[in-house]
């Protein structure tokens, strides 16, 4: 969905389809596919991943691998020097002849092992969000929650809270909750509001836009939430946990947007289930 959102960017930009294909190392009939289909998706999912050559070979590889890790750095095989032990002690044909694995194929085995075995907090590399950015680069996008009165009646709302990373501008509108259909609206009337749409969205891991938060930058975003983003042509990012310096300001942003007075109540004249209120861009 990601490179889908990204080819359309890209494309929406000028850039061609030639280019895009290089740059992304795709065959140029997927992004043609990726930018004339009407869907937000498509992908071929494969249940089992078939190792016709490296399949017997397989759970012997992984031992010799193991034990080599295990070893000093000085004191590891070269992935020559395991190939040759795994041709050596590999199975045999029903005939007695041995079966032979070529060595680009533990070569690749063994390249996705490793980053498969290393992959983890203390080998990431530290990522930060930049801080200085340009007109139209980027926004952010949050929640808070205010005590309102309608009708005079005392309750809570969940406030959206959309900031333009560059001049600052922002706007906010109140809703009754955080569902995704909320989420939506917000980003349509603030989309209307501001004159344009950003290429970047910057978001604090909300539930309702990513499913699972992995090591570093890694998340996987909820498909109706990436979908969203393809209509308009942004790219979604996700702040680290408990990380509040790679935004602008720590989240949520929505004291930005408050009286300097935290006891202030806001007063709505009607019982409307969503009071719009754009703030000034000041």
């Amino acid at each position: 969905m990601e490179t889908v959102v990204r080819i359309r960017r890209e494309h929406a930009d000028g850039k061609s389809i030639k280019a895009i294909a290089r740059d992304l190392r795709l065959s140029r009939k997927v992004v043609r596919k990726a930018i004339r289909t009407p869907a937000a998706c498509f992908a071929y999912e494969r249940t089992v991943q078939p190792l016709p050559r490296i399949g017997p070979f397989q759970e012997r590889l992984e031992a010799l691998l193991t034990e080599n890790e295990a070893r000093p750095r000085r004191e590891r095989l070269r992935m020559t020097r395991i190939h040759d032990l795994l041709v050596r002690e590999g199975p045999s044909t029903s005939s007695g002849e041995p079966l032979t694995v070529s060595y680009d194929a533990v070569r690749r085995y063994a390249a996705r092992w490793l980053k498969e075995r290393r992959k983890g907090a203390a080998d990431a590399a530290a990522a930060f969000i930049p801080l200085i950015f340009r007109p139209g680069e980027a926004y952010q996008f949050d929640w808070s929650h205010e005590d309102v009165e309608i009708a005079g009646k005392p309750m809570r709302v969940k406030v959206a809270h959309m900031r333009l990373c560059a001049s600052r501008a922002v706007y906010v509108r109140a809703y009754p909750r955080e569902t995704q259909e909320m989420v939506f609206d917000a980003h349509a009337r603030g989309f209307v509001f501001f004159g344009g749409v950003p290429m970047r969205g910057i978001y604090d891991n909300m539930k309702t836009a990513v499913t699972t938060v992995f090591t570093g930058k890694e998340r996987v975003f909820n498909r109706r939430f990436l979908i969203m983003a393809a209509h308009y042509m942004i790219e979604p990012v996700a702040c680290s946990p408990a990380a509040g310096w790679e935004s602008r300001r720590p989240c949520p942003q929505g004291i930005t947007a408050r009286s300097s007075s935290r006891s202030r109540r806001f007063a709505a004249a009607s019982s409307s289930p969503a009071c719009g209120s754009p703030a000034s861009r000041s």
